[in-house]
């Protein structure tokens, strides 16, 4: 799948049957957009917020919820302090039980002052981005965490080719793990995807559940220089529009 174009959205655009939406944005505020930010937060929220230790932290822990919240409120044309969220027994965030005859499904991430919000209807949906970083062990990462086959591949790509190889494949199925909403249930050995140079994004056969690869969709997203990032949901195809955030 190529990688999609990211732009910014004039007017507001509206999520069709078959569109995915991911939204890319800088976690920096000014005061006047972490006011308006903490202001779609509800007291829980703000009150977590305000409990780290570092300025920046709890900034980017407001702008991420409220932006969050933010377009949720748009999606569902609601205000956006007023709707409920809940997680599941693994930690993933969703629409509570009343908004039960909403079809929104989203995920987010956010690394190093960048945050994704991915949203689509009626089907699971995970996002992972990630920083790069040139100074990790990738190959002993990778025997560790990843799967037989994606740690002898990796390992047997030249070491300048080895960073770019890890980071797709650990967003890839971070964000497969994200989509399904199993949390460390879902072992990163238990399943493989495809990865490395001229190898398009895409999930392997999984043990006990042959077929399963055919109905997700595996897709990379480049938001900024220096950073990786994949998107998985649960359709065998789909449209996949990228937006700009507007900062202010």
């Amino acid at each position: 799948m190529p990688l999609p174009n990211w732009r910014a959205p004039q007017p507001y655009p509206r999520l069709g049957p078959d569109d995915v939406h991911v939204w890319a944005g800088s976690l920096d505020a000014s005061p006047a957009r972490l006011d308006r930010m903490r202001a779609c937060l509800n007291d829980a929220e703000r009150a977590r917020a305000d409990r780290f230790l570092q300025p920046r932290h709890r900034v980017q822990s407001a702008v991420t919820r409220g932006t969050l919240r933010s377009l949720l409120g748009r999606y569902l044309d609601r205000p956006p302090q007023s709707i409920d969220l809940e997680l599941n027994a693994h930690g993933k965030p969703a629409l509570a039980a009343s908004h039960q005859d909403s079809r929104l499904r989203f995920n987010v991430s956010h690394s190093d002052g960048l945050v994704l919000l991915a949203f689509t209807l009626n089907r699971d949906i995970g996002v992972d981005i990630e920083k790069i970083r040139l100074d990790r062990p990738f190959e002993k990462i990778a025997r560790r965490f990843f799967a037989r086959g994606e740690a002898a591949q990796l390992c047997a790509l030249e070491p300048g080719r080895q960073s770019q190889a890890f980071y797709e494949c650990w967003t890839r199925k971070e964000a497969y793990i994200k989509a399904r909403g199993l949390g460390l249930s879902l072992p990163l050995d238990s399943f493989e995807v495809g990865f490395g140079p001229g190898i398009p994004p895409s999930l392997a056969p999984v043990p006990g559940n042959a077929g399963n690869e055919q109905t997700w969709t595996v897709a990379d997203l480049r938001p900024a220089e220096g950073f990786a990032a994949a998107l998985v949901v649960e359709a065998p195809a789909c449209v996949i529009h990228c937006w700009r955030l507007n900062d202010e």
